[in-house]
């Protein structure tokens, strides 16, 4: 395989996970969309571009059948849903930090309720990180709205736990493509919760189905094209631009300000985690 491969894929999956940010972001701010009919297109769009994407290539919708878990699928609602009703408050970049955090710091807990050790500039790394996410969430002109925050931070948590339980999948693209079907369950609850739903917009709507389809669907397939070739470490790393992509689109499409605080908590966090990840990297060569 070229080695340029990888990279490019690479690349597209992380410009694809930041876009899932502004396109939510998009279209809630103006409200062209409620946030539960934007969870619910974005799962559907997502889930048929997935079928479409296993189908293709296995001309069978076999693997997509047998694929898949209610307990990922429900994770993976937790997921999509927190994520839209934080972004009715959140910047964009804001949003995207905490829940990349949060995504970071539920996979290392569960590893280290399962007996995983940290190295000294592991531990010190962890703390950098609950430092900045401290800073960040502290009262304050520049805090975000709180009960928004907790709404990203559950959404991370979601989606760590989804990202725990597929680490083991033979088939990552029909696990995922099984999972967003079965996490269509959700949406009468979600529905029945958030009734009456407002008529969208026309573009809600297609700001809903450009992130299930392309952002979700068509970027996950992508990652996974990519990760075979990429080392554990490596993979864990470069998503640590997936925030700062998604703060800068911020900034510079929807004109969202960058505070010192937002850049001082970035720091803190991505290098934090970035310090986690690498000493477990040296760790497992050593």
């Amino acid at each position: 395989m070229n080695p340029r491969y990888p990279l490019w894929l690479t690349a597209l999956a992380m410009l694809a996970f930041a876009a899932n940010s502004v396109l939510c972001r998009l279209a809630l701010r103006n409200d062209a969309i409620d946030p539960a009919s934007f969870t619910g297109l974005r799962l559907l769009s997502g889930a048929l571009m997935l079928v479409l994407i296993v189908t293709l290539r296995d001309r069978s919708m076999a693997a997509v059948w047998r694929a898949g878990s209610v307990l990922s699928a429900s994770a993976l609602f937790v997921y999509a849903a927190g994520f839209s009703f934080a972004y009715v408050v959140l910047d964009t970049g804001t949003g995207a930090l905490l829940l990349f955090a949060m995504v970071q710091a539920t996979m290392i807990g569960v590893g280290l309720v399962r007996g995983e050790r940290l190295a000294g500039w592991q531990w010190a790394g962890l703390l950098l990180a609950l430092a900045g996410l401290l800073l960040l969430l502290l009262p304050g002109a520049s805090a975000p709205d709180l009960p928004s925050a907790l709404l990203m931070l559950l959404a991370g948590m979601g989606w760590g736990i989804y990202s725990l339980r597929g680490k083991k999948a033979s088939d990552a693209t029909a696990e995922t493509a099984g999972n967003f079907l079965r996490s269509l369950l959700w949406l009468l609850p979600l529905a029945l919760v958030a009734w009456p739903l407002p008529a969208p917009q026309s573009m809600g709507l297609v700001y809903a189905i450009l992130s299930g389809a392309l952002a979700s669907g068509a970027g996950y397939a992508v990652w996974y094209l990519a990760l075979p070739s990429l080392a554990s470490s490596t993979a864990a790393t470069v998503q640590l631009s997936v925030p700062v992509l998604a703060a800068l689109a911020g900034v510079l499409w929807l004109g969202e300000p960058l505070t010192g605080r937002l850049l001082l908590a970035s720091l803190a966090i991505l290098g934090g985690i970035a310090l986690v990840i690498r000493g477990a990297g040296v760790s497992r060569t050593e």
